[in-house]
């Protein structure tokens, strides 16, 4: 399943996820954490048993981005995720492998009782011991993605949350979500301003280039944008068909590295080609 929009909704935010479905999203991350009041966060966990089936009806991954500032909150919350069905954990705040363990342990008794698959973790790097651990979180148990927390890494080293800032960083978690052969959820420049689509869809195309598979996103209007951008074009999927034939042809004729449409082509070009028709929703 291509993972290239998720879609931010508020865990209290009945307007919202009761259309989050319509959004055609790859994902629906149902926010327990920054975007619900904390006089909230209990009746938002409470109702994950109607929201998680309600927002996952038009076939996207539902996925709940838990709290991790207490320990007892968020074990509640993954209990309740794993009860209504959700089929991945956004795990906020992830500074070293510890809390995936923690949590694996805790789900795996509830996930036999339920005779449901596992879910998945997508941790959350937002400071640096995280940024310094990527890699070994990376390797953590049910992990599937990685992704920044371009604001509260700022925050956590006493940055503005610029461009030039968190480039490095961002890269870095991407490199070991790579690295790890786990997806990687992000943008490399600011994306605050939702409603400027060019700079948005330049970022995008950035981004894709770099290898990220995706990203995150709190307004609808966002993920078509998304969707298009992390999708391979009609075009680069045909050259890559008529690359991949050229390719069987020449290793039928013993031959190595040639020359296609006057560009030199060798084992690296076939197998970038090969998986980008890997990635093709078609």
């Amino acid at each position: 399943m291509m993972l290239r929009s998720l879609l931010y909704v508020p865990g209290s935010s009945p307007r919202f996820l009761e259309r989050a479905h319509e959004r055609v999203a790859d994902a629906i991350i149902i926010d327990l954490e920054d975007a619900v009041a904390a006089n909230e966060k209990d009746a938002a966990r409470a109702a994950l048993a109607r929201t998680v089936p309600m927002v996952g009806r038009g076939g996207a991954l539902v996925v709940v981005r838990i709290n991790t500032h207490d320990e007892t909150a968020m074990l509640a919350d993954a209990s309740a995720a794993c009860e209504a069905g959700a089929g991945a954990l956004y795990i906020p705040k992830v500074s070293s492998p510890e809390i995936l363990h923690k949590l694996d342990g805790h789900l795996q008794p509830l996930e036999t009782a339920a005779n449901r698959p596992p879910m998945r973790f997508a941790p959350l790097i937002e400071d640096p011991a995280g940024l310094l651990n990527a890699a070994s979180v990376a390797a953590g148990p049910r992990v599937f993605a990685l992704s920044a927390g371009g604001e509260d890494l700022a925050t956590s080293m006493g940055a503005q949350p610029t461009p030039e800032v968190l480039r490095m960083p961002k890269l870095m978690i991407h490199y070991a979500a790579k690295a790890a052969g786990v997806l990687s959820f992000g943008l490399l420049r600011s994306t605050a301003d939702y409603a400027d689509k060019t700079t948005l869809s330049a970022a995008i195309s950035e981004a894709k280039d770099f290898g990220f598979d995706g990203a995150t996103c709190i307004h609808p209007s966002v993920v078509p944008l998304l969707n298009e951008g992390f999708s391979p074009s009609e075009e680069e999927l045909d050259r890559a068909r008529r690359l991949i034939a050229a390719a069987d042809a020449a290793a039928q004729a013993g031959i190595g590295a040639f020359t296609f449409e006057g560009k030199f082509v060798d084992l690296p070009i076939v197998t970038r080609a090969r998986a980008l028709l890997a990635r093709s929703p078609g």
